[in-house]
């Protein structure tokens, strides 16, 4: 997703003169192509992340379009205050890009994870909140991102991630779609950990006459409300939601509020698969501790057989 990030922002760049670029001192050979056609407007901030999205929201204020990026704890909690302040309450058009979010730093330990983000960020008023699932939704996003008036915070992930949308034909904020078709079980996922759904629903085919969906809520807020309605009327018995973050304030508990909220709590049982509470010590690459916290292929696939 870096990569596409990348190439995407330096082709804006090369369109618009108002696009601003700023760097908490990552990513700084990456933007080469970048610092080749405006220099000037590349901004190397430093591990000074706090004053980074300041100097970001008041390059908004002034009439420009800041894009921030850094590794996503950094951007979020390291710099909450600001983000909320500078960016959130003067409604400034900036758009905030959190990379490697998740899992993707596992094997660094809890200081690189980002399992509160979409929490942090979400409690700010007017912050458009996504997490693109793939490479080709990030570069619709962010086109669209750019062109609208308040702040937008984007995870992504950090490399490798495959296609999965290239079939969907609106890919919008605000838009939800179906990735799979099924009738019987709805898996409802945000980010890239979607394709762990994808391959556990491959493998069940040939042990399982059941039906599975799999549909990408990446617009966390806003949330496709009319989406999850028609979703309501199709009569799925069970909705498991899938995320690499934590529970709290994450796009589980935000779906349980909205069927609580609508009287479908008590006909759709949900199954919230997410990090659990706590500081992860274990160290190793991303996909062990998928596995080790049961949100891999294997554990979703295990859990699907059970239903």
């Amino acid at each position: 997703m870096r990569t596409l990030f990348q190439k995407k922002i330096t082709a804006l760049a090369k369109k618009r003169d108002d696009i601003v670029l700023l760097s908490g001192d990552i990513g700084n050979k990456m933007f080469d192509d970048f610092k080749q056609i405006a220099p000037e407007r590349f901004i190397n901030c430093g591990i000074a992340e706090a004053s980074m999205m300041s100097v970001a929201g008041g390059l908004a204020l002034s009439g420009l379009r800041p894009v921030v990026y850094t590794i996503t704890p950094f951007v979020t909690a390291r710099c909450f205050e600001q983000a909320k302040i500078s960016v959130g309450y003067h409604e400034a058009n900036v758009v905030i890009i959190g990379t490697g979010s998740g899992l993707s730093y596992a094997e660094l330990g809890a200081t690189h994870h980002s399992l509160d983000d979409i929490s942090i960020m979400g409690s700010i008023p007017n912050m458009r909140v996504l997490a693109p699932c793939d490479p080709n939704q990030l570069g619709f996003y962010l086109d669209e991102a750019l062109n609208l008036n308040g702040p937008t915070y984007i995870r992504i992930g950090k490399k490798g991630e495959p296609i999965i949308t290239s079939e969907i034909s609106e890919i919008r904020i605000g838009k939800s779609n179906i990735i799979k078709e099924g009738n019987d079980i709805l898996i409802l996922g945000i980010g890239p950990i979607i394709n762990e759904a994808l391959l556990a629903v491959e493998k069940l085919k040939s042990v399982s006459q059941k039906s599975i969906a799999i549909a990408e809520m990446s617009s966390i807020k806003p949330m496709d409300e009319i989406f999850l309605k028609e979703m309501v009327k199709r009569n799925f018995k069970t909705w498991i939601t899938l995320e690499e973050h934590g529970f709290v304030g994450g796009m589980g508990i935000r779906i349980n509020n909205w069927l609580f909220k609508n009287d479908a709590s008590k006909t759709i049982k949900t199954i919230n698969l997410n990090t659990p509470d706590q500081f992860i010590h274990t160290l190793g690459k991303q996909n062990f501790l998928r596995k080790e916290l049961n949100i891999d292929e294997s554990f979703i696939y295990n859990k699907l057989l059970s239903l």
